[in-house]
């Protein structure tokens, strides 16, 4: 299906999104979809000519996604070009995964208005992100956008061009960085009892130990320049533990 660079850069398809460095395709090839992501920079900004092309994030972070054992995308090709030394273009494809809508939609839809539904999904992608943390390995874009749900309410952790490993405290800020990105979405759309239970399943039980009441206070009242200063979901646990 797809030969090198020039081919796929000619690729016709159904527009998904576009911006200033990639964009994104979906095409039909014996009767399977796939997506194609074109980048035609390195990143934005001076990542343009340093440290890891987007491209490469892409298709690595996926590898490891499934070789974690979260289930993702299958990657059916990747690449990128230089010149002189410099990124000039590079693709990713992956396979469409049948039957998903991303959760940002799911709950636009009002499908989460279902108890069970919240709880199948939150306990997976509780899990998940557990697991990734667990690696040392930090999201960056946790959105809702970039998780999948099947019809099975399935959760699958797709497009994470920037995310890496840390250690130490970078790690500990990072990490509630991520968990943070997921709370600020989900207080549109869930109670506070279902927020405290994502959490609850991320830590790995229903009893808190004192490092854990530390961590996850720390999570509740960090200050967010982007959304409120601080989350109700803190009023609960205090009030509870």
């Amino acid at each position: 299906m797809i030969g090198n660079l020039d081919r796929v850069f000619a690729l016709q398809g159904e527009k998904i999104t576009q911006d200033s460095i990639s964009d994104v395709i979906k095409i039909e090839h014996n009767n399977i979809y796939y997506y194609v992501k074109r980048y035609s920079s390195a990143g934005k900004g001076l990542k343009r000519f340093f440290g890891k092309p987007r491209v490469r994030g892409e298709w690595e972070n996926l590898q490891w996604f499934s070789q974690f054992g979260i289930p993702t995308a299958d990657i059916v090709a990747y690449g990128l070009e230089k010149k002189w030394g410099f990124f000039k273009r590079g693709a990713v494809i992956t396979q469409e995964i049948p039957n998903t809508k991303n959760l940002a939609d799911l709950a636009t839809e009002r499908r989460l208005l279902n108890n069970l539904t919240v709880k199948t999904i939150s306990e997976q992608l509780a899990e998940c992100t557990r697991i990734l943390h667990a690696h040392g390995f930090i999201h960056n874009d946790l959105k809702w956008r970039n998780v999948l749900v099947d019809n099975q309410n399935k959760v699958y952790l797709i497009d994470c061009p920037v995310g890496d490993f840390w250690r130490g405290q970078l790690l500990s800020y990072r990490m509630i960085k991520d968990l943070k990105t997921l709370d600020n979405h989900a207080k549109k759309y869930l109670t506070r009892t279902q927020r405290l239970r994502f959490f609850l399943t991320y830590i790995g039980g229903q009893k808190l130990t004192a490092e854990s009441k530390l961590f996850l206070l720390r999570l509740l009242t960090r200050r967010s320049r982007r959304y409120d200063k601080q989350s109700n979901l803190s009023l609960l646990f205090t009030k509870r533990y």
